[in-house]
């Protein structure tokens, strides 16, 4: 259908609005918009599960600071610690730019361990696996931001879908962003049916587990379609997103496996108590 297509010019401007005084720009009104409409979503969870819709705003605002402070972080450790260590008050300046997903996600999950421990009625588990179902969410949105800001763009092709950005260069490029994006939306649905047809049968984890997997296995496929984000990675057999994402990979592969585990351990104690009494109804007649 797009053989016709020899390239897809991308000449789209990063900003929404840009006067004299302030601008609003696409990729932070996609950011807030990850927010705003995962908020939406998690008050619907909360309702349908029973859960205090109140708990969902305080909820919001540990996962807007773990957001932002672990992704400004991730990306001053893992990708320019040379320059930021010599630097260090540009770590506030966060509108400069610089966010790492993998810093994200590593911050979100202490966050949410320091909301569970004052919540009995929500375990660490339980709220976490309802989380990934907005952050996939989210993800999808900020990598449309960074489609709009003409950023961590992919490597040449001859694709009949291969995009020009313009800002760049000439080259026909694979939209790296793109793929990611319609990824994260993907797994958005899978996770939230998953959820809307299981909710407390869900195993705890197991919705973490697969989001791990899923998410960080398809970010190590795409890094090889993508231009290397910073200079020292030019000799890396596997770039920093890449050898970010394998312990994620495996600590998803880890979590599933004990979610899995408890789930048959809890099916058999119930099993257990329904034989003794059934049992003790047998004896009393």
């Amino acid at each position: 259908m797009l053989s016709f297509l020899q390239y897809i010019t991308w000449d789209v401007s990063p900003e929404i609005l840009d006067t004299e005084y302030f601008s609003i720009r696409w990729y932070g009104l996609l950011f807030a918009l990850g927010f705003l409409i995962g908020q939406q979503i998690m008050i619907y969870m909360f309702k349908k599960e029973g859960k205090p819709e109140s708990d969902v705003e305080v909820l919001t605002v540990y996962m807007v600071l773990g957001t932002i402070i672990g992704a400004r972080l991730g990306h001053c450790f893992f990708y320019e610690w040379d320059y930021y260590s010599q630097n260090p008050i540009k770590i506030l300046k966060v509108w400069e730019g610089g966010l790492a997903s993998h810093g994200a996600i590593i911050s979100n999950l202490f966050v949410l361990w320091l909301y569970a421990r004052k919540k009995k009625d929500q375990s660490y588990f339980w709220i976490v696996d309802r989380i990934v179902i907005t952050i996939a969410l989210a993800g999808c949105l900020i990598r449309l931001g960074n489609l709009m800001n003409s950023e961590i763009i992919g490597k040449p092709t001859d694709l009949p879908w291969a995009f020009v950005f313009t800002s760049v260069d000439q080259v026909p490029r694979h939209p790296a962003q793109l793929y990611e994006a319609i990824t994260y939306l993907i797994l958005f649905f899978l996770l939230f049916w998953f959820w809307k047809r299981n909710k407390e049968r869900t195993p705890e984890g197991s919705l973490l587990g697969i989001f791990l997997i899923y998410i960080f296995g398809f970010r190590f496929a795409f890094e090889f379609l993508k231009e290397d984000q910073v200079a020292f990675e030019e000799n890396m057999a596997l770039n920093m997103g890449q050898w970010l994402s394998i312990p994620a990979v495996l600590g998803g592969i880890f979590v599933l496996l004990i979610a899995n585990r408890n789930a048959r351990k809890r099916n058999a104690r119930k099993r257990n108590e329904l034989d003794v009494a059934q049992s003790a109804v047998s004896n009393r007649q």
